[in-house]
C-alpha cells in the first residue's frame, strides 16, 4: 500500500476497501481505492454488468431558501431555477473572465432546496464562491461531512439497486432523483454517473454507507463488486467526459471544451461571467477539444504534444493531450487533446520523442446501447 500523509482523510468505506484488497492512493486529500486487482476487469464489469464506486470524497453543498433558485442562477452559468423538483442538471461555476472553476451537478430536491455536487479537489473553492455569490439571496451550507455517496454503474445496476430500494427506478429519467430508502436507510437516489453507462448515485448518511454497500454487494454473488479510480478514469475517457484539471480549468471556457450548451445566455438577469462568455460565444473557439485514436501501441498521456504536418512536410506542435489511456473497450490507446483552431491534421502524438500516428475521431469514443 502506498504511503500517505497524516492529513489524508478516510472515507466511511475504508475498511471495506481493505477487506477487498484494494490498492489505496491519495486523491484530492482523500485515501481512495485506485484498483482492487485488474483495472481492466473492473472497467469491463461496468460496461457489461455493474460495479460499485465509493464517491464519498465528493463535495456536497446545499443552497436553500425562497431565493435559492435565483441565487444559483447568478452563481453558475446554467439555469437551476428552471429545474423541476426531482431533476438535475450539469453546469459550471465560471470566473468573471469565463474560465471554469469547477463543473457541477445541481439537483433540485425541493422547491427551496438545491444540492450542488462539486469535485473533491475544488469543493473548498466552490463553497467559498457560492457563499459569496449567493449572499443575501439564499443559505449556503457545506454538507460534505454529513453526506456519503455510493454509485452503482452498469447495465445491470438498475435491477440490482431495485432489489434493495423502495423507489421505482424503471420510470426514473436520466438526470433525475428522489428521496427513498436503500436497504432500509434513508437516501437521495439519482440516475446520474460518470462512466458512460446507466447508473445511480446514492447520497446517504456516512454511518449507513457500510450497510448499504454490503446490501448492494450481496447482489453480485460471486462476481467482484467494486471498481476503483483507475477504471473510473478509463470509463469516463471512453465516454468523452471531461476531467477538471485535464480538459477543464480556469484557463478554459465551456466553449473551448465543446460544452457551450451549458451556458444559458438566454436566462433572465445577470450571472458571473456572462459578459466574457457572451463575447466567447460570438467568436470561433481559440482551440478545439478533439478525440484521437492512436495507431500504435504506445499510449499518449497528459501533456504530450500533438503534431501536425505543415505544407512542407515538417511536423510541428499544434496542441496538447489532456487525457490518454489504453481503451479496454476499443482495444487501442485513445486520447482527448486541445489543438489549435485551424489544425486539420493528419495528426501524430509525440510519445517520449517519437512521433506516433493518430487519427482524429468524434467524441465520445464510446456510446452505450440504450
Amino acid at each position: 500500500m502506498r504511503r500517505v500523509t497524516s492529513t489524508v482523510r478516510d472515507t466511511p468505506l475504508r475498511k471495506v476497501h481493505e477487506r477487498l484488497g484494494a490498492t489505496m492512493t491519495e486523491f484530492a486529500g482523500w485515501l481512495m481505492p485506485l484498483r482492487y486487482g485488474s483495472e481492466t476487469a473492473e472497467h469491463n464489469a461496468v460496461r457489461t454488468g455493474a460495479a460499485l464506486f465509493d464517491l464519498c470524497h465528493m463535495g456536497e453543498i446545499a443552497v436553500t431558501g425562497p431565493g435559492a433558485g435565483a441565487a444559483l442562477d447568478y452563481a453558475v452559468c446554467g439555469w437551476p431555477s428552471g429545474l423541476a423538483v426531482g431533476r438535475a442538471r450539469y453546469t459550471m461555476l465560471c470566473a468573471p473572465d469565463g474560465g471554469i472553476l469547477d463543473d457541477l451537478i445541481v439537483y433540485r430536491q425541493a422547491a427551496e432546496r438545491f444540492l450542488v455536487v462539486a469535485n473533491a479537489a475544488n469543493a473548498t473553492v466552490v463553497l467559498a464562491e457560492l457563499t459569496e455569490r449567493c449572499s443575501g439571496g439564499a443559505v449556503v451550507t457545506d454538507e460534505s461531512a454529513a453526506t456519503g455517496l455510493i454509485s452503482i454503474q452498469g447495465p445491470n445496476g438498475c435491477g440490482m439497486l431495485s432489489s434493495v430500494t423502495d423507489i421505482p427506478l424503471d420510470g426514473m429519467p436520466y438526470y433525475a432523483g428522489a428521496y427513498g430508502t436503500v436497504a432500509g436507510r434513508t437516501a437521495w437516489i439519482a440516475r446520474t454517473g460518470y462512466t458512460g453507462e446507466d447508473g445511480f448515485e446514492i447520497f446517504l448518511d456516512p454511518d449507513d454507507c457500510e450497510a448499504v454497500w454490503a446490501a448492494l454487494a450481496a447482489g453480485f454473488g460471486d462476481a467482484f463488486p467494486a471498481a476503483g479510480l483507475a477504471a473510473r478514469d478509463t470509463l469516463r475517457l471512453e465516454a468523452g467526459m471531461p476531467l477538471y484539471g485535464n480538459e477543464l480549468g480556469p484557463d478554459v471556457t465551456p466553449y473551448e471544451a465543446g460544452l457551450g450548451r451549458v451556458v444559458r445566455l438566454d436566462k433572465p438577469g445577470d450571472f458571473v461571467g456572462r459578459e466574457a462568455l457572451a463575447v466567447r460565444a460570438a467568436e470561433p473557439p481559440r482551440r478545439t477539444l478533439i478525440g484521437l485514436l492512436a495507431r500504435s501501441r504506445r499510449v499518449p498521456r497528459h501533456g504530450y504534444a500533438v503534431l501536425s504536418d505543415t505544407p512542407s512536410g515538417e511536423a510541428v506542435p499544434v496542441g496538447l493531450v489532456t487525457s490518454g489511456a489504453p481503451s479496454p473497450t476499443l482495444g487501442i490507446p485513445i486520447a482527448m487533446a486541445y489543438v489549435e483552431r485551424d489544425a486539420t491534421g493528419p495528426f501524430a502524438i509525440d510519445v517520449r520523442g517519437k512521433s506516433e500516428p493518430a487519427e482524429k475521431t468524434e467524441l465520445p469514443f464510446y456510446t452505450r446501447r440504450m
